[in-house]
């Protein structure tokens, strides 16, 4: 969604310059011939009866002879004095634009950043060729932009004004994202929700995260649960579990089974599978069963999640390792870094 296509000539021109060799910069007879054009074209642009679409054409092809002989300095130092100086050109929101591409195509990003915010902050959109120069500012920005505050502020405009240019799934995911960087909890937890009301939310797929709906499920869940089924350690956790097994305590268990987004699979499935997350009680598989547990959790086990090897539950799937997990839920300090059981794998690990 964020690759800029680059529709206008211009662009076009200053990507193929800048990755060309210099040989073209380096001929005389071309050289001499774009100065003097420039030359002429300069004594145009003094003219005071031009009207604004002759002054454009002017301008956009002195730009373009810069280009042409990869002048990148010139071109900058021609657009920005323009733009200084004719405060009135209706035509500066592309000019300035062109400087920022050209600052792009020199690695120098943070100088783009800074032209392509002057533009939406300072200047009415213009529409070059049937593009919005403030859609395409706020496409780049999102891209270039390092800290998550202003990219924030980017995709709340993207939505708020470009709806229908945009996939707004996509971007309420990547939103939720960096709220959460920036610790805005709430403003996270609106994001994820919006993210999971779209149609396309359980479909779509997103560049670099892959379990993104997993993950918008698992944060809307849990604030919207009593969370009254986690436990203050692992430790505490693998205990009550290992008690309530060897007790036959189908009741206990139920109700340690984490309420939200609880699963039973083979390893294979995967976790939001709607046929993974069927509800059942441990009742149905205790009853006339010898139920066993191994004594110490499984070596796959870290700081953040925690198997227990467990069998005796079925004669076709008698192995069933219980999975615990690490609570991730800033939003609530006392809930967060608790343990929960939080789902079932069934058979023996692949």
């Amino acid at each position: 969604m964020f690759i800029f296509l680059l529709t206008l000539s211009v662009f076009t021109a200053l990507t193929y310059v800048s990755c060309s060799s210099e040989a073209n910069s380096k001929d005389t007879k071309s050289y001499q011939s774009i100065k003097e054009n420039q030359d002429a074209l300069s004594e145009l642009l003094k003219r005071d009866n031009l009207d604004n679409v002759s002054r454009y054409a002017i301008i956009n092809q002195m730009a373009n002879n810069l280009i042409s002989i990869n002048d990148t300095d010139s071109l900058i130092l021609f657009l920005t004095d323009w733009v200084e100086n004719n405060p009135e050109d209706t035509y500066n929101a592309y000019w300035l634009f062109m400087t920022a591409y050209a600052y792009m195509s020199e690695k120098a990003e943070p100088v783009a950043e800074y032209y392509f915010d002057r533009i939406l902050q300072n200047y009415s959109d213009l529409l070059v060729n049937g593009n919005s120069i403030h859609f395409m500012c706020l496409q780049n920005l999102i891209q270039i932009s390092k800290t998550s505050r202003n990219r924030i502020k980017y995709f709340n405009e993207l939505i708020n004004r470009f709806p229908a240019n945009v996939s707004i799934t996509e971007l309420y995911l990547r939103l939720a994202l960096e709220y959460e960087k920036e610790s805005e909890w709430d403003e996270a937890l609106k994001s994820y929700s919006i993210f999971l009301a779209q149609p396309d939310a359980s479909t779509i797929q997103i560049s670099g995260e892959p379990n993104a709906y997993k993950k918008a499920r698992q944060f809307v869940g849990f604030s919207n649960s009593s969370k009254d089924w986690t436990f203050e350690s692992l430790s505490s956790l693998e205990k009550a579990v290992k008690r309530a097994i060897s007790n036959y305590d189908w009741y206990s268990l139920d109700k340690y089974k984490a309420k939200v987004n609880f699963f039973s699979m083979s390893w294979k499935q995967d976790e939001m599978d709607p046929n993974a997350q069927e509800e059942f009680s441990m009742r149905n598989f205790m009853r006339g069963q010898r139920v066993r547990y191994a004594k110490e959790l499984d070596s796959d086990s870290n700081s953040n999640e925690a198997y227990l090897r467990t069998w005796g539950w079925s004669t076709y799937v008698p192995v069933w390792y219980f999975y615990f997990r690490k609570v991730n839920f800033p939003l609530d300090p006392d809930i967060n870094g608790n343990w929960e059981w939080a789902g079932i794998y069934m058979g023996e690990k692949l």
